[in-house]
C-alpha cells in the first residue's frame, strides 16, 4: 500500500478509536528509511518528520529541503548545538540539564518532556516520580509544549499513557499554562493512545511499511 492509503487507514483507525483524526497531529518517523520515503510521506499530505538520530536526520534534511522535522530520540549534550539547529522540536529532553543546554544554544526553543511512563530501564525519559521538577525547571527555559512518553514494550500500554495524561494536567496546574502537545502512541499502541488522550502521534511502520533491513547510520 501507498503512504496516502495507509494514512487513511490510520485516520479510519483513529476515528473508530473515537476521536476526530483532524485533532490528531501524525509525525511521520523515517528512521532507517531514505529521502525517497520521505518525500513520499509528504507528498502524502504528511508535514512532520520524525528522526531518532541527529546526524541520520541531517543528512535527510540536507536531501529533501522540505517539512517541519522532530527530534524524537535520545539527545546527548555534545549534540545539542546541531539538533537545536535542524530540529523544529527535540521531543525527548528527560533532564533539566539537558533543558539547560538546549537553553545556552537558544533560549525559548520548542521542546517536549519525555517522561518513562513504562518503567523501563532501557527507555529513556525522566523518571515519573520526578517528572514534575524536571517540567517545571524546563517551563522556565524553553518553549515547552507538552510531554511525550514512549508506551510499555509489553502487555496492556492504556495505564501508561492514562498516566502521562494525568501527568500532563498536574503539570498546566502547576504552571498555569496549556501544555497542548500530548505525544504518545506508535505504530502497535497508537489507537489506545488515542483513546487515552493522545494529540501527537509517531508513526513508522503503520504508514511507511516495514523498514529496512539496512539502515543510513549516524
Amino acid at each position: 500500500m501507498s503512504v496516502a492509503e495507509n494514512l487513511a487507514s490510520v485516520r479510519e483507525r483513529i476515528s473508530r478509536a473515537g476521536r476526530d483524526p483532524d485533532e490528531i497531529t501524525i509525525v511521520a518517523v523515517t528512521k532507517g528509511f531514505g529521502p525517497e520515503v520521505c518525500r513520499s510521506a509528504l507528498d502524502a499530505g504528511l508535514t512532520i518528520l520524525g528522526e531518532n538520530r541527529v546526524q541520520e536526520g541531517v543528512v535527510k534534511m540536507d536531501a529533501v529541503k522540505a517539512g517541519a522535522w522532530h527530534l524524537i530520540g535520545h539527545l546527548q549534550t555534545n549534540k545539542v548545538r546541531i539538533a537545536v539547529e535542524h530540529f523544529a522540536m527535540i521531543q525527548s529532553v528527560d533532564s533539566a540539564r539537558l533543558a539547560e543546554a538546549i537553553a545556552r544554544v537558544e533560549a525559548g526553543h520548542p521542546v517536549l518532556i519525555e517522561v518513562n511512563v513504562a518503567r523501563e530501564p532501557q527507555k529513556s525519559g525522566a523518571d515519573p516520580d520526578h517528572a514534575l521538577e524536571v517540567i517545571t525547571a524546563t517551563a522556565g527555559l524553553l518553549d515547552l509544549k507538552g510531554l511525550m512518553a514512549m508506551g510499555p514494550s509489553h502487555g496492556d500500554p492504556t495505564p501508561a499513557f492514562v498516566e502521562l495524561r494525568k501527568l500532563c494536567d498536574e503539570a498546566e496546574q502547576r504552571l498555569g499554562k496549556a501544555l497542548p502537545v500530548l505525544s504518545m502512541g506508535m505504530s502497535g499502541d497508537f489507537e489506545a493512545a488515542v483513546a487515552a488522550g493522545s494529540t501527537m502521534l509517531r508513526l513508522g511502520q503503520a504508514l511507511l511499511g516495514p523498514r529496512p533491513a539496512r539502515t543510513i547510520l549516524e
